[in-house]
């Protein structure tokens, strides 16, 4: 511990230039983790925040776009009724739509329809709940785009007017589209074709013969139920919450981009440091021969290497991941970029065991360094 100190000390030149090197691949790591989650938010937060164990699709959907895709009749959504181990379950509609508010700006919107008074009724932070046919709760970030309580937005091509009655807690969005609630009935008008212009009315739902949903959302006892079977016999087709993530628009290809990165980041934070490290006790052969020849045990000099490998991987990570908190909290507000403890943990904490990796390989030749060689006895 005293010889890596005095090193340290001695060479802080080295030892700095390796500490910014390290800091910048930890300000890399916060910054490719930020983006990931705002990712993950923007992509999956309207579906995450639904209080439900899976997903029953049509039997068959393909996972990308699934919501889209999928479509289950009243026989099916009220067949999970009875299937044992299932808690609750409800019919959810999903379409994308393009809208126009009430001061003209056009905006996007990821339509959920559920049954106002289910469990999948969204949580309010302003306005009141779903309700009557024409409200709708929106995301709270689609206050950025303009909509405030009671604006009145406008569903292109069909005329459709509905007013925004709630706002959700926190952000809630799918695709990377604000999401907005609203009741099943007025979802069952829109994916029907049977929309008219203005405000929907309970003599147009009345009138209507459209007994599907998009999916069956499902709260499960996954030590009790029989997916397999329950599939097999109402022609579904179950997926956990998580996994029902990749039909989000592209969500699948992102995550991945970024986790190869992120892969790569680390194999190079472990190579660099490794390097470094190889080339620093090349130089110092010398005195670790005389040490040897002394009587300091190999593994008496290994971890003294190792604890100046850890100083330098602890400090300038921290440093690293300060720098990378301070430029994520300057990001703009329309950037996916979130700042969560657990991902900035993780790759703090990845980047000083790759590190330390790299290091351990690198001056694991302490622990055979022969003194007479590598004092020149051979000569």
């Amino acid at each position: 511990m005293f010889l890596a100190l005095r090193e340290l000390q001695f060479a802080r030149g080295r030892f700095g230039l390796m500490g910014l090197v390290i800091s910048l691949i930890a300000v890399l790591m916060v910054m490719l983790s930020g983006f990931s989650a705002g990712l993950v938010n923007d992509g999956v937060s309207g579906l995450r925040a639904m209080p439900v164990t899976g997903f029953a699709f049509q039997d068959g959907t393909k996972t990308d776009n699934a919501f889209s895709r999928s479509s289950v009749d009243q026989e099916q959504i009220d067949g999970w009724a009875d299937v044992p181990g299932v808690k609750d379950h409800a019919p959810v509609g999903f379409s994308m739509v393009n809208a126009t508010t009430d001061d003209d700006t056009q905006i996007d919107l990821s339509m959920f329809g559920v049954e106002p008074g289910s469990f999948l009724a969204p949580e309010v932070s302003s306005g009141k709940s779903l309700g009557a046919l024409p409200g709708i709760v929106v995301s709270q970030t689609a206050q950025d785009e303009g909509l405030k309580l009671g604006s009145i937005v406008t569903l292109d091509r069909i005329g459709m007017e509905l007013e925004v009655v709630g706002f959700t807690k926190g952000q809630a969005t799918f695709g990377h589209v604000d999401t907005a609630y609203l009741p099943l009935d007025t979802w069952r008008l829109i994916a029907s074709g049977r929309a008219a212009e203005g405000v929907p009315t309970q003599a147009q739902v009345d009138d209507l013969d459209f007994p599907y949903a998009s999916v069956v959302a499902l709260n499960f006892d996954t030590d009790v139920i029989d997916l397999a079977a329950a599939d097999a016999d109402l022609g579904t087709q179950t997926v956990a919450l998580k996994e029902s993530f990749n039909s989000s628009p592209g969500y699948e290809a992102e995550m991945m981009t970024l986790n190869m990165i992120q892969v790569f980041l680390y194999v190079i934070s472990a190579l660099v440091v490794g390097a470094f490290f190889t080339v620093w006790t090349i130089q110092r052969q010398g005195e670790l021969a005389v040490l040897r020849a002394m009587g300091a045990p190999g593994g008496a000099l290994l971890r003294d290497s190792l604890t100046q490998a850890a100083l330098l991987l602890f400090g300038f990570t921290a440093v690293g991941v300060l720098v990378g908190v301070g430029l994520g909290a300057m990001m703009p507000a329309k950037v996916p970029f979130a700042l969560e403890a657990a991902p900035i943990a993780t790759a703090a904490v990845a980047t000083i065991v790759m590190g330390l990796i790299g290091a351990a390989v690198a001056v694991i030749r302490v622990v055979k360094i022969d003194p007479i060689k590598a004092l020149g006895g051979s000569r």
